[in-house]
């Protein structure tokens, strides 16, 4: 059964670069959800926006090495807007929250990388901004730490889905449970 998404939605593929990417966990399932959301997205004529870390000190995901390109295997458009960002929450420095108010989105359909970084921040900082939140579950990734990345994905899938917010609500489905509406 699909949740049914409305009208003045945006997607944001957090971070798909090769130097995060390569050897995350579920690297290929990953990267074929978020595939697919884009293109249900782009079919419903709303916007994809690809984020792109800029990192200061991690020398792979530098502006300009190679790491720090979008993976060749993202089916990016020529028409997808590309966000440059230096801080894990995409919204901090960067002119996203003016984008998406100037095109009137009200809720983010939010994928990437890294789960426990970029991905939570980005979540908690679009429900302060009071957007509305989905989280593709199965459309988000990580590699191991200190936790195994399986269970870093699942804890954060579990722990937003329960974030409390008087008035915007953040939603985890999996990809097959989306459907988003044409604008």
């Amino acid at each position: 059964m699909s949740e049914h998404i409305a009208k003045n939605v945006a997607l944001l593929v957090i971070d798909m670069q090769q130097a995060l990417l390569s050897g995350a966990y579920r690297e290929t399932e990953v990267v074929e959800v978020v595939n697919e959301v884009s293109r249900r997205v782009r079919a419903a004529g709303a916007p994809v926006f690809f984020v792109q870390h800029n990192h200061s000190s991690f020398a792979p995901m530098m502006q300009g090495a190679i790491g720090w390109q979008i993976h060749a295997s993202m089916e990016r458009q020529p028409a997808d807007r590309l966000l440059e960002k230096e801080a894990s929450d995409a919204f901090y420095g960067t002119d996203l929250e003016e984008q998406l108010r100037a095109v009137s989105v009200r809720e983010l359909i939010i994928t990437g990388l890294q789960t426990e970084f970029c991905v939570d921040a980005t979540c908690r900082a679009a429900l302060s901004r009071d957007f509305d939140v989905v989280l593709v579950a199965d459309g988000h990734t990580t590699g191991n730490s200190h936790l195994s990345a399986e269970a870093i994905i699942e804890h954060h899938n579990n722990t937003l889905a329960n974030i409390a917010h008087p008035s915007a609500h953040l939603r985890v489905l999996r990809a097959d449970e989306i459907s988003v509406e044409k604008c």
